[in-house]
């Protein structure tokens, strides 16, 4: 029996695996296998694979067999190819532990670098390097970053060392400290773990990397990196490798750097070198936000109005080196790159290439811009950008004629606009959050644990890091405003206020982010509406030549239409009529004719609303300019719509003339206990028939208006929450009846189809009866879901964070379509339905309609349109053009 391979090497211009193994090596873990294959320069290391964290999880967080010798000779072969030993005290080769998931999570799990490290070959490297100080530093780092990863000792313990020893020295950054400065404080760093954990820190080299593997593995697991993939629909079962790399060295003097970089600007999706460095460093310094990078370019520098000199300037052969290797990468993996990389004593090393993370307006232009280079076609563009991601361009920006008191700036690290009270703590900006507020969130920087906060906040800013620091980078992939580096703010986190130019904040006030420029605002802002055009339209233009689904939008006033209009639908899926009947105008008389006891009160009260029907149709029909509108006939859920104060039956009492005691009486006897199951939908219409009457007449007037006009109608009347072919068969004559003698009157013709809401299991299985009587079904899968799960949908919210917590559901249900059960459902009906009429019209026009996932289901399945709220129109466009150019790759096309 062949023994399960779990360890892949790679460097030294040879690799086991390639770019393709991703899902078996993680991106990292590919992407460095890649890049060595390529010949590049890439520091000598193995992988440990993601079956391997798979086989940890699955047997108590145990070690699968055979792993330990595959990483003893994964680190011989490293050993070999450096010419240095893992524990050796003269010549000790050092290495990074990192993680490495096939989906990039940017600083969700752990790493730890310099490890091999002890009071023995700190020596050795010393000896080495010649250089006492960078060895000391590195011992140092290892300390602090392995006892807070794998000894899980709080990284603000080691902190507080630091800066006492700073503060003592008056010592303003790191780089001021000696060597025997930081031979201190090494031994005041032992001395903290010695307290804390009663033991010494470990300085067995394999101990010390079994440990780090562990912690990695761990990390998985742990709340920062759930979070995440909960937000980003990542799977648990996918594991994440470990990557072990020899350690190259940033921090060996003048001429050694380490930096990020991406090959266009993530941000704008600018094609320019867009990145940060600092000399003398190791990676950890770029992104935490501890000192202040510095730009790669000279044109960057000059921009930004810096003194540092840039990397082009202060190393200048090393540069050219870099950025011909980076401009290769865009190439070879025809997206833009996200790179870390080390200068060692002017030698380069690139630790990392992967796919950048953007903001939507760089996915954008990044996309239609390879594609008229010829680097990816018009159909690769189309697949590039997340069509969720639309999201971040659909929605207001700052006025530019708008007061601005500006009284702070840093570095616009994230584009877009935000308002909100300032909140200093992810907790409470979580809590908050959750009461609907709109708030900031205001640190000295963000780490990894502060995700929940951030996804909570409406914006962040941080007084100290760079452009891609973590706060920089996870803003960029949320879509919120940040502004980061504003060194200007001075925080105190005691009395929750923030100063600068001699203004304090209080927690609490109102401020405003300008992401794109930088900004802090006091107050809220005005903001204006998103002007869609160049990048995103022609994407769309791509997206619509591609895609078989039409997309519609669900509206009900002339707002709402003319808004999806503006994005595109082709059509109106829901017309929510109920919804028509919340203006203060129309609710008196439309409680009337709930609470009236027999058919001629009911006849009174539809008379006074019937004007306002016809009127709303009309406009509504006008906007959409012979594009189809689906109109729901009424479908209150009765406690919506009845009176619950004495003073709005009252209001009820004096319009219809009624004695007020008798409607109290009539509202006592329509008290419902479910009313999401009770007197709804078109069991309304069955009781009384005259309310769709009045409405089917409402919509045929309209329609035979404009068809007067010579601009006619596609009209689609469909009735709720059908169950039985009795049901069905009932309504259709009600609707042919009304309609025929709207047309008599008229005298012109006006046609239209009659169709039904499928949002009840048994309505779905019995779909071959339903198609008899109607021309169309719209999946209304909100309903659905919570009649197929028998949760409701207003209840869910209390425990259903449970269920995702614990993997019984991936994703929330009403969010997603469950695409087993709800999707079986829709299954059956399309094909009982069509298998009674062939020519049956079939949509989906709940929330679902909106959502990536759910689209691409609704093309498999064969649905004619999705519909969804206006401003998820965009979204339901591209996602409907991925799904069929994903439909056309699975079937060879």
């Amino acid at each position: 029996m062949t023994e399960t391979r779990w360890v892949y090497g790679f460097g030294g211009g040879g690799a086991d695996g390639d770019a393709s193994m991703k899902n078996l090596l993680g991106g990292k873990g590919a992407n460095l296998a890649e890049m060595s294959s390529l010949g590049l320069p890439v520091p000598p290391g193995f992988t440990v694979s993601t079956e391997a964290c798979t086989h940890y999880y699955a047997n108590g967080r145990s070690w699968p067999a055979g792993l330990e010798d595959q990483v003893r000779e994964g680190l011989a072969r490293v050993e070999q190819a450096t010419g240095k030993r893992f524990g050796d005290p003269a010549n000790p080769l050092l290495v990074s532990v990192r993680s490495g998931a096939r989906a990039s999570m940017p600083g969700m799990m752990d790493t730890v670098l310099n490890l091999g490290l002890n009071d023995e070959t700190v020596e050795g490297l010393a000896e080495l390097s010649g250089d006492r100080r960078f060895a000391f530093d590195s011992y140092r780092r290892f300390i602090q970053m392995y006892s807070n990863v794998v000894l899980d000792l709080d990284h603000h313990l080691f902190e507080e060392v630091l800066d006492e020893a700073k503060a003592e020295l008056d010592a303003q950054v790191d780089t001021d400290l000696t060597a025997a400065d930081w031979e201190r404080v090494v031994a005041d760093y032992k001395a903290v773990v010695r307290r804390e954990l009663g033991r010494d820190f470990p300085q067995d080299a394999q101990e010390q990397l079994w440990g780090a593997v562990g912690a990695v593995f761990a990390s998985w697991m742990n709340d920062r990196a759930k979070f995440y993939r909960r937000m980003h629909d990542i799977p648990e079962s996918w594991g994440t490798a470990v990557n072990v790399q020899s350690m190259v060295f940033g921090n060996m003097g003048a001429t050694s750097a380490t930096g990020v970089a991406f090959t266009r600007n993530p941000s704008t999706g600018e094609a320019r070198l867009y990145g940060e460095f600092l000399i003398n460093a190791q990676g950890e310094d770029v992104v935490a936000g501890i000192r202040t990078p510095q730009a790669l370019t000279r044109q960057t520098r000059e921009e930004m109005g810096e003194t540092a000199p840039s990397m082009e300037e202060a190393l200048p052969e090393v540069f050219a080196e870099f950025k011909a290797v980076v401009e290769r990468l865009e190439r070879h993996y025809r997206d833009m790159q996200d790179v870390e990389f080390t200068v060692e004593n002017g030698r380069l090393f690139m630790l990392q290439t992967r796919s950048g993370k953007r903001t939507a307006k760089a996915a954008l232009r990044t996309a239609v811009e390879m594609a008229s280079e010829g680097l990816i076609t018009e159909q690769e563009a189309v697949g590039r950008v997340d069509p969720a991601s639309l999201d971040q361009l659909l929605h207001p920006t700052l006025d530019p004629d708008a007061e601005r008191i500006v009284i702070a700036a840093g570095l616009p690290a994230s584009p877009g606009a935000a308002s909100g009270k300032v909140v200093f703590d992810a907790d409470e900006a979580e809590r908050l959050g959750g009461l609907g507020e709109a708030v900031i969130l205001v640190r000295q920087e963000t780490s990894p644990e502060d995700i929940h906060g951030m996804h909570a906040a409406r914006g962040i800013i941080t007084a100290r890091g760079g452009m891609t620091s973590h706060a920089a980078v996870v803003a960029r992939g949320m879509g919120r405003p940040c502004v980061s580096g504003a060194g200007e703010l001075n925080i105190d986190g005691k009395s929750r206020t923030f100063t600068a130019r001699g203004r304090t904040v209080h927690a609490g006030e109102v401020v405003t982010i300008d992401g794109s420029r930088g900004e802090v605002l006091l107050g809220a802002v005005a903001t204006l509406e998103p002007e869609l055009g160049g990048d995103f339209a022609q994407l769309m233009q791509w997206a619509d030549k591609v895609r078989r689904l039409r997309v519609r939008a669900n509206a009900e006033t002339p707002l709402d239409a003319s808004t999806a209009r503006r994005f595109g639908a082709e059509g109106i899926g829901l017309c929510r009529t109920e919804h028509m009947f919340f203006d203060e105008a129309r609710i008196a008389a439309v409680r009337e004719m709930i609470l009236a006891d027999d058919e001629a009160g009911r006849r009174a009260a539809l008379a006074k609303i019937a004007p306002f029907q016809k009127g709303d149709f009309l406009e509504l029909f006008r906007i959409m300019e012979g594009l189809p509108v689906t109109v729901r006939l009424l479908d209150p859920p009765l406690h919506e719509f009845l009176p619950h104060t004495e003073a709005e039956l009252q209001a009820v009492a004096d319009a219809s003339g009624l004695d007020a005691a008798k409607l109290t009486r009539r509202a006592r006897e329509l008290h419902e206990t479910n009313p999401m199951l009770g007197w709804r939908g078109c069991r309304l219409g069955v009781a009384f028939p005259e309310i769709y009457e009045m409405q089917v007449r409402a919509i045929m007037e309209a329609a035979c208006e404009l068809a007067k006009a010579g601009r006619p109608a596609i009209v689609e009347i469909m009735h709720p929450l059908v169950a039985k072919k009795e049901e069905m068969t009932f309504l259709r004559e009600l609707t042919d009846r009304t309609a025929k003698i709207v047309i008599d009157e008229q005298g012109v013709e006006a046609p239209y189809l009659v169709g039904t809401m499928i949002e009840l299991p048994r309505a779905a299985l019995r779909a071959d009866e339903l198609a008899q009587s109607a021309e169309f079904f719209s999946f209304g899968t909100n309903d659905l879901t919570q009649t197929t799960f028998g949760i409701s949908r207003d209840d869910s919210g209390a425990f259903l964070p449970y269920y995702l917590e614990k993997g019984i559901f991936e994703r929330d249900p009403f969010v997603s379509l469950d695409q087993e059960g709800v999707g079986d459902l829709i299954r059956i009906a399309t094909e009982r339905g069509r298998a009674t009429r062939p020519d049956l019209k079939l949509g989906i026009c709940g929330e679902h309609g909106g959502d990536p996932a759910s689209i691409a289901f609704c093309e498999r399945v064969g649905l004619d349109y999705v519909s969804c709220s206006p401003y998820r129109v965009p979204i339901a466009r591209l996602a409907a053009a991925q799904a069929a150019l994903n439909a056309d790759a699975r079937e060879g096309r």
